[in-house]
């Protein structure tokens, strides 16, 4: 949680009020009837109550149309009592009781509901379905429990005021049959985490990204309100659908979350601007990079690499693979992959073994992969890559997300569709070889020059070696030659680049066959210091 309170803490500033004014919710079954509709005057012109509308996604749509209509208002509340001026351990110190879970019941998914207080001071309105029904749940401080290592007085039960939630968590068994563990998170802004089987948290997956990387600085959305359903006994799914808002847009989401060994978020969204806008980045992820084999030449550090993710994989409309090197630049760096349709897009973290990082607390060898996988038409536009210079691991620093070349128009509702995969690696198995590991350094003669290796996955290439194709949008290259190397299953491209005068290049290769390519298509950006 530390490396994401920049962005948490940004996000404070946008918001809302608590309540959701202006929606009725749906009516329990047998209530009575609205001061409009006169009751029956005899038994005999009774007439069976119809059953209430199910609670769904185009409720929410409903909502974050009539929202869009009216202006922005800023969502803070004012934290009293054992929720006012906590510092980061003391927040931690507030914990949902277990016996106030609603799913206490079920044996596959349990639900936390989380407090406010500290860097969450934007009121989070929860409402449970329950068969189709959704009701508010009240905030009070009763639902949670104060450790008495930070709260000697048990915290004060008394404390007044709707401040909301800030959030909720999940629980299933997910690595083992008697252990609820967490997989998934819905704290702050429109973030949320999720981990697969044998995974911890890593990066995060966002509601909406608005002006990010742009000199007018972000715009952080928010989601106001969540509507949770309640599983059933033997479901395997969980539905949330949940309200966006922000001072350019709103929109309604529906997550359907299934955990597992690849923990799959099947997701919709319907999008209101308020304004007619550019720069939204739909489907957009958030990781960490700090240094890695091919960037530590400023680096300190005992660990040879220190990242939640090492690279960007796309999969283009065309069915050409692409896999673009992350970077600790020195400056913020923009890259923007133009497509049409794409197929799919995510943060990958390829380096798996503990040895890549001797890192034995964070343990990143087990931070997950995260793909996109678009459904239905999204037509041209581009996956964007934003890398922001950090000085250490406790920062946010990179951006994924797609951005459409057609404008979002204000007053005119726009649907997408996508299926969001949090995994070990990345599910794609197509017979092409994939770059193992990329690595750079100085080049022995030249100081002005670099030497890279990228490692290429042997096994799909027969006994005659592929032909490289190494480019450079700026700049040269020299000296390229392939090395195999069997025992560690790795075909190894080695090459040197000169800058000369260029101050930011592209470089790519790829690896070719009498019939086309044979890899993926490898990308790095380097940028003079």
């Amino acid at each position: 949680m530390y490396r994401r309170n920049f962005l948490f803490s940004s996000a404070a500033a946008l918001g809302s009020t608590g309540a959701l004014a202006g929606f009725a919710f749906a009516q329990e079954p047998g209530a009575p009837a609205a001061p409009d509709q006169p009751a029956p005057e005899t038994p005999d012109e009774a007439q069976p109550e119809p059953a209430p509308k199910p609670f769904d996604f185009e409720d929410v749509a409903d909502i974050a149309k009539d929202y869009a209509s009216r202006d922005y208002t800023q969502p803070i509340s004012q934290l009293t009592g054992s929720f006012g001026n906590l510092n980061y351990d003391q927040y931690r110190a507030i914990r949902f009781r277990r016996d106030r879970d609603p799913w206490h019941a079920n044996r596959l998914f349990s639900l936390d509901l989380l407090p406010p207080g500290s860097i969450f001071y934007e009121p989070i309105e929860i409402n449970m379905v329950v068969d189709g029904v959704a009701t508010k749940v009240a905030f009070t401080p009763r639902l949670f429990e104060f450790d008495p290592s930070q709260f000697p007085d048990g915290g004060d039960m008394e404390t007044v005021g709707n401040m909301g939630f800030s959030g909720f968590r999940l629980r299933t068994p997910l690595n083992r049959p008697d252990v609820m563990d967490e997989f998934a998170v819905f704290q702050g802004a429109s973030y949320f985490r999720a981990v697969s089987r044998g995974t911890l948290y890593g990066l995060s997956a966002r509601g909406l990204a608005i002006g990010t990387g742009s000199p007018e600085g972000e715009e952080f959305p928010l989601f106001r309100a969540f509507w949770i359903h309640e599983p059933g006994p033997q479901d395997r799914t969980v539905k949330i659908n949940a309200l966006l808002d922000s001072k350019s847009i709103t929109g309604a989401f529906e997550f359907i979350l299934a955990p597992g060994a690849e923990t799959v978020i099947t997701t919709r969204v319907a999008l209101f601007p308020r304004r007619d806008m550019t720069n939204v980045g739909i489907a957009p992820l958030t990781s960490m990079y700090w240094f890695g084999p091919a960037d530590r030449r400023r680096i300190d550090d005992y660990r040879p690499a220190v990242h939640d993710n090492d690279g960007l994989q796309m999969l283009t409309g065309a069915e050409t693979r692409l896999w673009r090197v992350l970077s600790g630049p020195p400056t913020l760096q923009a890259s923007a992959f133009m497509d049409n349709d794409p197929l799919g897009f995510g943060l990958a973290q390829r380096s798996r073994s503990f040895e890549d990082y001797q890192d034995a607390e964070a343990r990143y060898d087990l931070r997950p992969s995260a793909w996109i996988a678009p459904q239905g038409r999204w037509g041209k536009g581009s996956v964007t890559l934003i890398e922001i210079p950090v000085e250490n691991e406790f920062n946010d620093n990179i951006v994924t997300f797609w951005q459409s070349s057609d404008k979002l128009l204000k007053g005119q509702r726009k649907d997408y569709s996508y299926v969001l995969t949090f995994a070990p690696q990345i599910p794609d198995s197509a017979p092409i070889s994939r770059v193992l590991e990329t690595m750079s350094g100085r080049a022995i003669n030249n100081a002005d020059a670099r030497t890279y290796i990228v490692d290429f996955d042997l096994s799909v290439f027969g006994s005659e070696d592929p032909a490289a194709q190494i480019r450079a949008s700026a700049g040269r290259i020299g000296h390229n030659y392939l090395i195999r190397m069997p025992q560690e299953g790795r075909l190894r491209l080695s090459f040197e680049y000169f800058p000369e005068n260029a101050k930011v290049a592209d470089l790519s290769a790829v690896l070719n066959g009498p019939e086309g390519p044979l890899s993926e298509t490898w990308i790095a950006r380097w940028a003079r210091e």
